[in-house]
């Protein structure tokens, strides 16, 4: 039987991508796991690889087709033995077709990572009969997180919903069709007994339309330049960010210069290494690569603050995985040192040096910019004093860090120079109550300013 291959969901955001480059042409035999086409999608371009052995009856989507829908019909592959023309015909839609996603689309993305606690074997039960929606009565429905949240904004049950993706798995199409057919919504929860009434929902505030946009400028007084799929996701990541994580701020000003005197002997210490342009340090750190360091232990050392909110639970990481903004054409992507309080400052400066790098040009994989327990942003190389960053989901903070500049102090009612560094902590108030998030604060001033607590 013909095997369709789909466009497959490289990351928990990905709506659509750029079909860039196809690597294989019509006729060509596959075996699993033989790269075949080049996705771009909203955070880098990325391999997509074969999970079926055949012969390529028909590529359907073009090289250099953008904003090519997840889920959406890009290949048809002929299995051995079937005549490629017949199922090129049978991926158009004349004949029943097995769908098969690629390799990387699957639903056990959105299966619970903890593992249910086991327990005795038990007769199975016959299945219940299909409640009409190709889900049986009682079944988990697996849905993309992306559709579960469409369908909660809109009150639809996503247990009523025909999944049209991967082995039923229901897609923001499909809860779009829903919503446009008058799906049933889902029941509401009751309130709590001796709870007030509600009051009626005020009207939602509409964002203004393009055209009401471009009315309040003079024609001709501007270009238009459509959105890619990377400022589409930041977008809409930075709204949902906002409007739902109760963010709450925290300051404190650092002083380095026991940090920078440390990172000068560090750097002079450094043993060299051959490279195609000769001799080379090992290692040259960076502030940055500090704050990153000094962030992971101070996680370490505030266990409760190194956490993510879920509806049901709260997620406390043995890890601390600090994400860092990176800025790349067109928008920016957080890449993460995976358990940086375990790592030496040279392994952290030579991993972050490399996924800047790769970042910059796209080539990072998706576990190494997805997850994470933190996040750090900083600004201080472009001179900025202080501000505050919106918090990256799933973390529950982010510290956003400013300019290193001589300031004035006071020591024993004397005024001093000192280099200042002005750090914020955003904090998700569901996750990090106040003080906490200042007792995370103080674990981070604490190894910035005695920074040899980070050698040891």
């Amino acid at each position: 039987m013909p095997i369709n291959i789909t466009m497959p969901a490289l990351s928990p955001t990905m709506e659509e991508g750029n079909l860039s480059k196809w690597l294989v042409k019509e006729g060509d035999k596959v075996s699993p796991g033989d790269v075949i086409a080049e996705i771009e999608t909203d955070k880098a371009t990325m391999e997509v690889e074969a999970v079926d052995e055949g012969t390529v009856a028909k590529l359907v989507v073009p090289a250099g087709t953008e904003g090519v829908k997840v889920n959406a019909l890009i290949a048809v592959l002929a299995a051995e033995g079937e005549d490629a023309s017949a199922a090129a015909k049978s991926g158009d839609g004349t004949a029943p077709v097995k769908a098969e996603a690629a390799k990387a689309d699957s639903p056990k993305a959105d299966a619970p990572k903890a593992e249910a606690p086991k327990s005795e074997p038990a007769v199975t039960p016959p299945k219940a009969a299909p409640a009409g929606n190709g889900h049986a009565a009682g079944e988990r429905t697996f849905a993309s997180p992306l559709a579960r949240r469409i369908a909660k904004e809109a009150g639809v049950d996503v247990s009523a919903v025909t999944g049209t993706g991967p082995h039923g798995r229901v897609v923001k199409a499909d809860v779009d069709a829903a919503i446009a057919g008058g799906a049933k919504t889902a029941p509401a929860a009751k309130a709590p007994a001796g709870a007030p009434a509600a009051s009626a929902a005020a009207p939602a505030v509409k964002a203004m339309s393009d055209d009401q946009v471009l009315k309040l400028f003079e024609e001709g007084s501007y270009d238009l330049v459509p959105h890619d799929n990377m400022r589409k996701t930041i977008a809409r990541r930075l709204v949902e960010a906002k409007t739902t994580i109760p963010h709450f701020y925290l300051t404190l000003d650092c002083e380095l210069d026991a940090l920078l005197a440390l990172r000068s002997q560090l750097n002079a210490a450094a043993p060299t290494k051959k490279t195609d342009k000769g001799e080379a340090p090992a290692y040259k750190l960076s502030v940055n690569d500090m704050v990153i360091k000094a962030m992971a232990m101070a996680l370490k050392a505030v266990p409760d603050a190194n956490a993510s909110w879920t509806e049901s639970a709260m997620v406390k990481h043995r890890h601390a995985d600090v994400g860092v903004a990176v800025s790349i054409p067109g928008g920016l992507i957080t890449p993460i040192i995976r358990k940086a309080d375990e790592k030496t400052l040279s392994t952290i400066s030579n991993e972050m040096k490399d996924l800047a790098s790769r970042a910059r040009s796209r080539k990072l994989k998706p576990e190494e910019y997805q997850g994470g327990t933190t996040a750090v942003s900083n600004l201080g190389m472009f001179g900025i004093k202080d501000f505050a960053a919106v918090i990256n989901p799933p973390h529950a903070t982010i510290l956003a860090v400013g300019a290193g500049e001589e300031r004035a102090v006071v020591r024993n009612g004397e005024i001093k120079i000192a280099t200042v560094m002005s750090v914020t902590l955003s904090t998700d108030h569901r996750a990090v109550d106040g003080a906490l998030g200042a007792e995370l604060l103080v674990a981070f001033k604490r190894l910035i300013e005695n920074p040899m607590g980070m050698l040891v």
